[in-house]
């Protein structure tokens, strides 16, 4: 099976694809951004997808939920992942902290490591690079005292030294994946464990309490969600859509209850998948 994932090779994503499944399986296939991983699959140059779509520090990653949304209606989520994010920091050859010059990564790890830069590493130079697995590439193509934050997997790969790991301000920080598929017709799903479904829509009336009213179909028939969230629709100021996770297969009595019931108080109304949930790390 071809998996399309976010690359370059090194990356978290591919460390997280390859904790979830068994690299001798798939044939992973790295891409340049999201909108390639989501679109493959439209195409059906692969037959899965592996982004990230929401960080326990950072949020939701908008370029997966706007791909989703408003490129293709083709492409459903199957499957999550949660994956720890754990920085480790990695050099061309053995080094000092004392002798580090410069530090190499994607903004996002650069931001996650803040405070072990400033109190570890602070006569070094930060700079930015394209993605962690870019930066570890790019110090082990340098003869200077460099160092770049990322994978164990990217320092694997680039013949490099891990001098630390776990140099993240929060130990705790985790990114959760999903696995995305062609839309198939329905068909009866049997999970052993907990299920998922999310689901977008936008389209209320402009009164007060339109969204309680919306909400209000799943509390009626006790359907918890676990997540809720909104994004612009891009067609202009103060227009929404609405993201969110309900506990539970999109077969479940009161789920599928719920959703006809907002069918009704919305104008468009979007299951992006129903799937088993992933257990936390």
């Amino acid at each position: 099976m071809k998996i399309a994932f976010l690359g370059p090779e090194g990356t978290f994503s591919e460390e997280a694809l390859f904790a979830a499944i068994d690299p001798v399986e798939v044939e992973a296939v790295p891409l340049p951004t999201i909108y390639d991983c989501v679109m493959a699959v439209q195409d059906r140059q692969v037959e899965r997808a592996f982004v990230p779509i929401e960080n326990s520090l950072e949020g939701s990653v908008s370029a997966t939920l706007d791909t989703l949304v408003f490129e293709t209606e083709q492409v459903e989520i199957v499957g999550e992942v949660i994956h720890p994010v754990r920085h480790s920091l990695i050099a061309r050859v053995e080094l000092g902290l004392g002798q580090i010059e410069r530090v190499v990564s994607h903004p996002q790890a650069n931001a996650q490591c803040a405070r072990f830069l400033r109190e570890r590493l602070g006569q070094a130079e930060v700079v930015a690079a394209p993605s962690t697995a870019d930066a570890v590439r790019i110090v082990a193509e340098s003869d200077r005292p460099w160092a770049a934050l990322g994978t164990r997997l990217s320092a694997e790969l680039n013949d490099c030294r891990v001098l630390l790991e776990g140099v993240e301000d929060h130990p705790e920080n985790e990114t959760r994946f999903v696995l995305l598929g062609q839309k198939m017709p329905a068909v009866a799903k049997n999970w052993a464990g907990p299920a998922k479904t999310s689901v977008v829509f936008w389209g209320m009336p402009d009164a007060p309490g339109s969204l309680m009213e919306v909400l209000r179909a799943f509390a009626d028939r006790n359907v918890n969600l676990s997540k809720i969230e909104s994004r612009p629709l891009k067609q202009g100021l103060g227009r929404y859509i609405f993201f969110i996770d309900i506990e539970g297969s999109g077969e479940d009595p009161d789920v599928a209850g719920a959703l006809e019931a907002i069918g009704g108080q919305v104008d468009t109304v979007r299951v992006l998948g129903s799937y088993p949930a992933a257990r936390s790390t």
